[in-house]
């Protein structure tokens, strides 16, 4: 998988994520900063649609979003 494929694929993730609990980047800024992450919609939207964030972004949103769990599905597209 090339570079700009794996960002894609960590931005489908989060993506996937907010829309399953039916989320904004608002909603997500509003409950990071909660944590005491300074975030705010401008800069989620930026972060996202780049695909090219830190898993320690990802894991803080897998957090307040409530997920524990989710499926990679690394190796199903392999060329």
């Amino acid at each position: 998988m090339e570079e700009e494929n794996w960002n894609e694929h960590a931005k489908g993730i989060l993506k996937a994520e907010l829309s399953r609990k039916n989320m904004k980047y608002h909603d997500l800024a509003r409950k990071l900063n909660v944590i005491g992450i300074k975030e705010n919609q401008n800069t989620i939207a930026t972060k996202i649609s780049r695909g090219a964030f830190s898993f320690t972004f990802f894991l803080q949103c897998m957090y307040v979003l409530g997920i524990n769990k989710i499926n990679l599905n690394i190796g199903e597209n392999n060329e």
